[in-house]
């Protein structure tokens, strides 16, 4: 009974710290989403911020430089961000910006998560490379890798793996290397 009741504690105890680690994602894109919202350089409405284990993703096409650098200021400044990563593109006279449209149909989504399911595989199937340890994103045919490498040559070789993955535009390497 005794051994019981200390499983059960364990298994409690374990569930609030990963729910802790959702709800400190959700409290930093709250946080992150407030002061853009507050801030008159930066049209929030135009941004999408997406949180994972407490790296900042900010998304959007803005009207000016300014005001993307002012949005990936307020990501940084935010307690408890680790890291930013900047999709920000911002529009010229002549564009409406390179950032990933949300707009998109369906299957151009249904591409992008091929894409995506793809460059995972290739990653979880290489010996030089800790897939588990790399997220891919994919967006209009460029892919965005986030996440920790050992090395120089096992980031070198996750980007070489997602560029010859049928489909893949470009690479976004956002690979922290931490040995």
């Amino acid at each position: 009974m005794q051994k019981k009741m200390m499983g059960f504690a364990l298994a409690a105890v374990a569930a609030c710290i990963l729910l802790a680690g959702c709800a400190s994602d959700q409290a930093l894109e709250a946080k992150v989403k407030s002061k853009m919202a507050a801030d008159s350089q930066v049209n929030a409405s135009e941004i999408t911020v997406t949180v994972k284990d407490q790296v900042v993703t900010l998304r959007g096409n803005l009207d000016s430089a300014t005001a993307k650098e002012k949005a990936l200021q307020l990501a940084r400044e935010t307690n408890g961000v680790k890291n930013v990563i900047d999709e920000i593109a911002v529009k010229t006279a002549e564009t409406t910006g390179d950032a990933p449209d949300s707009g998109r149909s369906l299957g151009e989504k249904v591409d992008d998560a091929g894409i995506t399911m793809s460059v995972k595989s290739k990653l979880l199937d290489d010996p030089d490379v800790r897939g588990l340890k790399i997220d891919v994103d994919t967006r209009e045919g460029v892919v965005y890798l986030t996440g920790t490498v050992r090395s120089e040559s096992e980031k070198s070789k996750a980007v070489e793996l997602a560029k010859q993955t049928k489909g893949v535009r470009d690479v976004q390497p956002n690979l922290d290397i931490k040995g």
